[in-house]
């Protein structure tokens, strides 16, 4: 399916409902990282260089439906200023007289933000009444938040229903990625899954065997299977009573023709802390109180034939316990192959979440990779392969 874009629209001098994605981390009253509004913020200029006047609507933490100081985007707008560039007005409120006037007053080009959309349970619960409240304010609606796509709200696609619908460049852009990584990929595919548990990602695991043709699982989630082959583990992050749903998966992998990659060698330490004494260990060798930190050499190279022989890699979740150096090492070193044959272009690299984003920038490698999504939630569900309701809604 298609979807409408800025292309299709005439924005000037329209009331632009825009969704977005600021849900940014704050301490101390400071935002730590501005990545999701540098993001969103090529939209922005966009509609307020078109003479669009802009709305924006976004939530900000859990106040579970009521007024709270301490998710107030108002914090925030100090930051979105730097970040634009430009002027960022405020409303105090996102439905009502509040917001009314402060839209009546809007210039063509100006840029308006409205206070947290989760301040009223409407917003969470897709409430119709709601959702019209915030339509009056709008004359049409662009949503450009995938990473809040995976949730049926109000402003998320309760306002696709009621206003003429377009995603946004940051959601056109994810889209277009998410099509080349799984939805018509050029092959072979190259799956790479991590993490620490097998049970957050079971639906993930099974939706990917039948669309890629090798499947690399790493962190503490191999060790499982790894158990569930028979390997002793040592004291190794285990989750034991999956054995019988790892070894589904293989089978299913089996059935399917898609190659399952697992940790040939190991680096093993006593102590889950950065600059432990370590050692190397086959697979087949590890002691007993030992625990699997990282991926060894021989598996890195393993896996890194696998990049070599793809077309497309899709990626989430780190293969070690890269927080602690120097268990990133594998991580790094794999990340490093995939983002070298996609500067060469022999490869389109898709990588989402947020350990493997953070993983990826500190590795200084981010960059390199096709398309790096901060979506989170949204970006696990598309691989679980589950309809998206932000994206559903806007779809022609």
């Amino acid at each position: 399916m298609g979807f409408r874009t800025l292309d299709d629209v005439d924005v000037k001098s329209r009331r632009v409902l825009l969704r977005v994605d600021l849900n940014v981390p704050i301490i101390d009253g400071k935002v730590t990282d501005t990545t999701r509004i540098k993001r969103v913020a090529s939209t922005i200029e966009e509609l307020s260089w078109k003479g669009a006047k802009v709305i924006l609507l976004a939530h900000f933490g859990r106040p579970k439906g009521k007024v709270s100081v301490e998710h107030s985007l108002k914090k925030i707008i100090g930051t979105m200023k730097r970040v634009l560039g430009c002027s960022v007005y405020f409303a105090r409120d996102c439905i009502g007289d509040e917001a009314q006037g402060a839209v009546a007053a809007m210039k063509d080009g100006d840029v308006l933000l409205f206070e947290n959309t989760r301040f009223y349970a409407g917003e969470e619960q897709n409430d119709l009444e709601f959702a019209r409240a915030l339509a009056v304010n709008g004359d049409i609606y662009v949503n450009d938040a995938f990473s809040a796509a995976h949730r049926a709200h109000a402003s998320t696609e309760g306002l696709a229903r009621l206003l003429p619908a377009y995603v946004g460049r940051l959601m056109q852009a994810e889209l277009e990625a998410l099509k080349k990584g799984l939805g018509d990929p050029v092959r072979p595919v190259v799956a790479i899954i991590g993490g620490a548990k097998v049970s957050t990602k079971i639906e993930v695991l099974n939706n990917l065997i039948g669309k890629v043709d090798a499947l690399v699982i790493g962190g503490g989630m191999a060790n499982t299977f790894l158990a569930a082959d028979g390997l002793n583990v040592g004291k190794s992050l285990c989750e034991h009573d999956l054995a019988d749903a790892a070894r589904a998966i293989m089978a299913k992998a089996r059935s399917e023709k898609c190659t399952i990659i697992l940790p040939i060698d190991a680096i093993v330490a006593y102590h889950f802390r950065a600059n432990v004494p370590h050692q190397h260990y086959g697979i087949d060798a590890i002691p007993a109180d030992g625990m699997i930190l990282d991926v060894g050499g021989q598996s890195i190279e393993c896996i890194n034939g696998a990049i070599d022989g793809a077309a497309t890699v899709v990626w989430n979740g780190p293969l070690g316990a890269f927080e602690l150096y120097p268990f990133d090492q594998g991580t790094v070193q794999v990340a490093k192959r995939a983002a070298e044959r996609t500067r060469e272009g022999r490869l389109v690299s898709i990588a989402g979440g947020g350990d493997t984003v953070a993983a990826l920038n500190c590795a200084g490698l981010a960059e390199d990779f096709t398309y790096l999504s901060t979506a989170g939630g949204a970006f696990l569900e598309w691989m679980e392969g589950k309809p998206l309701p932000g994206v559903q809604i806007l779809e022609k």
